[in-house]
């Protein structure tokens, strides 16, 4: 393969560039560190690739973890911690339903949460109301940062929301981990609902997602509010009897 000057991320079965096709390279939606050009590339590469995508995807993970170690959340954590996070909270739709959700959290699993939560949002927007963002990958921008800063600008402005040690240069910290070229924090990859649930191994860690998206951004989903749905999982998780009758479906569509 003959490098560019610029060294970019080439397709893994073609070679080829973005620049090169006139396409965007997506990442493999599981391990998130192979990129293709488009799915013709990507079925003629599987034989291949499937070979070290479990491989990968776990590496990835194990990377991600291994830099947090925070002493901040060293007395909040309760019980084992998501897969893919470094530390465990108690109650997370609790800690919603305060605007706690990022408290008390090691700062890369902040940083984490909080690229996955504007990468989410785009899918949503996407799948969701055929919207596309300016800057974002769906707006065929080459990654996430111009939309991923705007999105950290607006959860600043929001009081409380982030944790009391934020920063400037925490933001600058935080978008270093989304400007890597490879690994699931990755700005220049997107994501979807099964992705993230397999990712976190939780099948309502995309509702956390979509519920402090939604307190960052001032709507959910599609206009959607996630209260109904908050209030659901917080008496879940408090241990109280949920009506037998009571029919969750319409809050749960989509998620």
């Amino acid at each position: 393969m003959t490098d560019t000057p610029d060294t970019q991320p080439s397709c893994a079965s073609c070679t080829k560039t973005d620049s090169e096709t006139g396409v965007q390279l997506k990442c493999c939606a599981k391990c998130q560190t192979t990129r293709y050009c488009s799915r013709e590339c990507q079925k003629a590469d599987w034989k291949t690739h499937k070979k070290v995508c479990a491989k990968n995807a776990a590496d990835a993970a194990a990377s991600t973890s291994s830099t947090s170690n925070n002493p901040r959340s060293s007395g909040a954590n309760a019980g084992n911690p998501a897969k893919g996070l470094s530390g465990a909270i108690d109650k997370p739709f609790h800690r919603l339903d305060a605007k706690a959700w990022l408290h008390d959290r090691p700062e890369q699993d902040v940083y984490k949460l909080l690229i996955d939560t504007y990468r989410f949002r785009m899918a949503d927007d996407f799948n969701l109301e055929g919207k596309v963002t300016d800057d974002s990958i769906y707006s065929g921008a080459g990654n996430g940062l111009a939309g991923f800063r705007r999105f950290l600008r607006l959860a600043e402005s929001r009081p409380g929301l982030l944790p009391p040690w934020w920063s400037a240069q925490k933001s600058s910290e935080c978008v270093a981990v989304g400007m890597q070229e490879s690994g699931w924090s990755s700005l220049s990859c997107t994501i979807e609902k099964s992705d993230v649930q397999e990712h976190y191994d939780d099948s309502k860690f995309p509702m956390q997602l979509r519920m402090f998206g939604e307190q960052v951004y001032g709507r959910g989903p599609a206009g959607q509010s996630g209260t109904a749905m908050r209030q659901v999982m917080m008496a879940t998780e408090g241990g109280e009897m949920i009506a037998t009758h009571l029919d969750i479906s319409g809050m749960a569509r989509g998620t």
